[in-house]
């Protein structure tokens, strides 16, 4: 993306000589700024910050509606545009703020990212919220989404909430690290102010540009401020990761849920998405094992035992330098748990565990109570029946309830048989006695009473 870039001498005397005319124009007229702010339905505040000179990047929209209050000809609106100009040249070359690099090479997720991409591209949608359970590759997906969005042109703002597992490499350099950090402190209320950092509108002013923030506690997040950050910076896309949805007006949901890994029967399928990604992880540790018929058929098990969560099954492969692929099927059917820990990376095991403790933490009372019938009731699926039968509650409420696990990452949709079944995920029903599940004192309240 090329950029005119002018000297701060020369963007200070641009804006400087914007703010004269629209001062000039004003006094000509007999307007005070006040009755000019009424009349452009502009702030007495904008008005002084442009006639003196401190606007860092005013918006043509701003300019426009100046004019029409000072009712201004073609040749004065022109110079007026051309000063705009001249002030807005002052954006930083933006071409080098690419996103980070990926670790590893994306494995599906391509429909996911198709559809994300054209989404913000063409800005039919302004929010994007991915949420699914932790380990389950929203990082991964927002990469590319963010890669490709880089291809077409937008530059990409990457900010990474502190104590993220960062799954990337930064990029060097990056001219676009600092004020993606400002606006994340924006957005998280930080400064006494709700002005728009003035860094992060010198650097865009009214772009196309992509901003990340990538593990974000959506729960910090301030709506009045997004509000204002999208209005101050309308080519503006922001894309969120996080375990949940911010829950505000004009935010996309993105359940991302687990790879597909359907029940084997018959010739196991070594083109299904979980099979492919724990392939690609097999050549990594155990590059000896060929993948026959044979061990086509434990790795199928061990991906639907594991429900195709990525995380999960990374951390399974790794056990595979210590033992052979039937001995890893039959621990995955007696109990994965101890599988969740990879052995390369003790941190890797005890992120997953933490993160779908709280998860489950985070569940309204009434949710947990229905996990731990389920996960009692020992049946690999259930269907919203089941769930009717187990709270005796409405099945509008039920519903409700379906779709806030699904929405937290805790089960998923299942096909298999034909219909509309889900399944508790491998990893919660593995931890889900030891965290969430475990009794709390007093008495437990039923199933589905906490509200939706």
């Amino acid at each position: 993306m090329a950029t005119t870039i002018l000297s701060p001498e020369g963007a200070t005397a641009a804006t400087a000589a914007l703010g004269s005319l629209i001062r000039g124009h004003r006094l000509r007229i007999g307007l005070t700024q006040r009755e000019l702010a009424d009349l452009s339905t502009i702030s007495v505040r904008a008005i002084r910050d442009l006639e003196k000179g401190k606007a860092q990047r005013p918006r043509t929209d701003t300019v426009r509606l100046i004019s029409d209050a000072l009712r201004l000809g073609p040749r004065a609106r022109t110079a007026l545009e051309d000063a705009v100009r001249r002030g807005g040249a002052r954006h930083l070359p933006l071409e080098r703020s690419a996103p980070p690099v990926p670790l590893h090479p994306l494995i599906e997720r391509r429909a996911e990212a198709a559809v994300i991409t054209e989404e913000l591209r063409s800005g039919a949608e302004r929010l994007i919220t991915v949420v699914g359970l932790s380990g389950v590759g929203k990082t991964r997906l927002a990469l590319e989404a963010a890669s490709r969005l880089h291809d077409a042109g937008l530059p990409v703002l990457w900010h990474t909430a502190p104590g993220a597992v960062a799954d990337c490499l930064p990029a060097d350099e990056d001219p676009a690290a600092a004020p993606a950090a400002d606006c994340a402190g924006f957005l998280h209320g930080d400064g006494p102010s709700d002005t728009v950092p003035p860094a992060l509108t010198a650097l865009l002013g009214d772009r196309a540009a992509l901003l990340v923030l990538d593990g974000a506690d959506t729960g910090r997040l301030d709506f009045q401020r997004l509000g204002r950050l999208l209005r101050e910076l309308p080519g503006l896309r922001l894309l969120v990761t996080a375990d949940t949805p911010w829950n505000v007006p004009g935010e996309r949901l993105f359940l991302l849920a687990p790879l597909e890994a359907p029940a084997p029967t018959g010739a196991a399928r070594p083109d299904a998405p979980a099979t492919r990604f724990f392939l690609d992880r097999l050549r990594r540790v155990r590059p000896d094992i060929v993948p026959d018929d044979r061990a086509l058929t434990d790795i199928a098990w061990v991906c639907h035992r594991l429900d195709g969560h990525p995380l999960a099954l990374a951390a399974a492969a790794s056990w595979l330098t210590v033992c052979d692929l039937p001995t890893l099927r039959g621990i995955v059917e007696s109990d994965p748990a101890p599988l969740l820990d990879h052995l390369a990376d003790g941190r890797s095991g005890s992120h997953l565990r933490e993160s779908v403790g709280r998860t489950l933490d985070g569940l309204p009372t009434g949710h947990r109570s229905l996990i731990t019938e389920l996960c009692a009731a020992g049946r690999d699926e259930f269907l919203l029946e089941d769930v009717v039968r187990l709270t005796g509650l409405p099945l509008p409420h039920c519903g409700r309830t379906v779709r806030d696990l699904l929405v937290g990452g805790v089960i998923r949709s299942s096909t298999d048989g034909g219909r509309s079944a889900f399944r508790v995920l491998c990893v919660v029903r593995a931890l889900a006695s030891a965290t969430a599940c475990a009794p709390t004192a007093g008495a437990p309240a039923p199933a589905g009473t906490a509200a939706a």
